[in-house]
């Protein structure tokens, strides 16, 4: 069957199948293709370097630490500064997304990010490492919110939870590689290894973006309905190759809104200013216990306990392995869960192993270990699951840009986090880093409980007119 006949056969009526509302509808009841598969596996062979370059700084530092002779101070500013470029590149590239598509600049994104990543090797004190790192942080910053809001944007609404989150699981991951990597090589190659193996494989994703078709929603929103209804057609003929059949689409979401306000302004107004600040909320409680926890740990082990390298990155990377775990149980239920509950949940149970930890002194690496990987991988649930839930809040016209900026608060908390670590440890003790952080878990429990919003089951256009 031909494209036409696709377009034709499924035409409704007031309309064509071309119109932005027929796309829309045709979009959402098509099934998982190969081609969305693939479009996942390419976004997410990048977001798997960006996470495994983001944790890979943890594991180099205690290195580095002794040897360019580092503060626990400047170990905070140099974890910070990744994280303070990663909130200039989601601001900056996330308006651009808006403006010159999401491909646009996920071409963009990885270009820098494989640079920078070269970069580090060859830094030779805590200030190079410090600004490369700061400019590495940019393009991640860019990639993640823009990648999120794209892969959203060709799923229907029964499916979108589980594929994406699919899709964000390969991000925790990219961190427990990063573990790995660091645990095996670190020790007997020095701290550039981690650089160097997340170069190569990151690079040769490079061509393939180009490979990858815009998203029809965002092609819809700005009017390019010949180009969208290309790239839905070709989606819809793969499943008649394959000899899957095409239900009717129903036209249930409003027309594309070509008056409706656009740009950051429009975050603030209406429903969506409510939405904003929630998910600000969430972003910065969350990333500042989870980040300052991650990438501090490590260090922790070597420094104040006096374990050996060896055995403080193998504590890290069991972290960031139960993070894996609990981020695959989220993955397969959140679609029957719903976000709102699982979040409220998630941020109340992480409370108590964090309190423990304070009631107990975190007098050992060990007891940091238990109740430190627990609280991580309870809260990594909705870590790495807010793109998906930031993406369903805003309409096609705002999607990149209020990931980006929600997500912003993500780079505010996680250069939080560590800066906070590393004065309170060095100015009252271990002990009172995790009560600090039981407060600001109980305060994005309550932030969810009161002001988040169930998304399940509802299209984006449904959820976001």
């Amino acid at each position: 069957m031909s494209t036409q006949a696709i377009a034709s056969d499924y035409a409704v009526a007031g309309g064509t199948a071309s119109t932005p509302d027929a796309l829309l509808a045709r979009l959402e009841r098509l099934p998982i293709t190969r081609r969305l598969k693939a479009i996942r596996v390419i976004v997410g062979l990048s977001t798997f370097f960006d996470a495994y370059t983001i944790i890979a700084i943890a594991f180099a530092l205690p290195q580095l630490t002794q040897e360019w002779g580092l503060t626990p101070a400047f170990v905070g500013l140099i974890i910070a500064a990744s994280y303070v470029g990663q909130l200039c590149g989601a601001l900056f590239f996330g308006s651009l997304a808006e403006k010159i598509g999401r491909i646009g600049v996920l071409r963009i994104t990885i270009i820098m990010f494989v640079l920078m990543d070269a970069a580090c090797l060859f830094a030779w004190n805590g200030w190079s490492i410090l600004i490369i790192r700061f400019l590495q942080g940019v393009g991640i910053g860019a990639e993640v919110p823009v990648a999120s809001a794209y892969i959203n944007e060709f799923v229907g609404a029964k499916k979108r939870g589980r594929f994406f989150l699919l899709y964000e699981v390969i991000f925790p991951i990219g961190m427990m590689f990063a573990g790995l990597v660091g645990y095996f090589l670190v020790p007997i190659y020095g701290w550039k290894v981690m650089f160097l193996i997340g170069l190569v494989p990151s690079a040769l994703t490079v061509p393939l973006r180009w490979l990858m078709p815009e998203s029809p929603r965002w092609l819809a929103s700005k009017g390019r309905l010949k180009e969208a209804d290309s790239v839905v057609s070709t989606l819809e003929s793969e499943v008649i190759r394959r000899g899957m059949t095409l239900t009717e689409p129903e036209i249930t979401a409003p027309a594309v809104q070509k008056a409706a306000p656009e740009g950051v302004k429009a975050l603030f107004g209406g429903i969506y200013k409510s939405r904003t600040f929630m998910l600000w909320g969430l972003w910065l409680t969350v990333y500042s216990v989870n980040n300052g926890m991650i990438t501090w740990f490590p260090t922790l082990y070597k420094t104040w306990f006096n374990l050996s390298l060896d055995t403080s990155l193998a504590y890290g990377w069991i972290t960031s392995s139960c993070g894996v775990v609990a981020s695959v149980i989220c993955a397969l239920m959140i679609d029957r869960v719903g976000r709102k509950r699982w979040y409220t949940w998630a941020f109340l149970l992480a409370i108590v192993p964090l309190i423990t930890l304070s009631v107990l002194g975190a007098k050992s690496a060990v007891e940091i270990l238990i109740l430190g990987s627990l609280t991580y991988a309870i809260l990594q649930t909705i870590a790495f699951s807010l793109y998906l839930y930031a993406a369903e809040l805003y309409p096609t016209r705002l999607r990149a840009i209020g990931t980006a900026y929600s997500s912003a608060w993500l780079r505010a908390g996680s250069s939080i986090g560590p800066l906070m670590v590393g004065f309170i440890v060095s100015g009252f003790g271990i002990r009172f880093v995790f009560v600090i952080f039981a407060v600001i878990a109980l305060i994005g429990g309550l932030i969810t409980w009161f002001f988040a919003i169930e998304t399940k089951g509802k299209s984006l256009e449904e959820l976001s007119p």
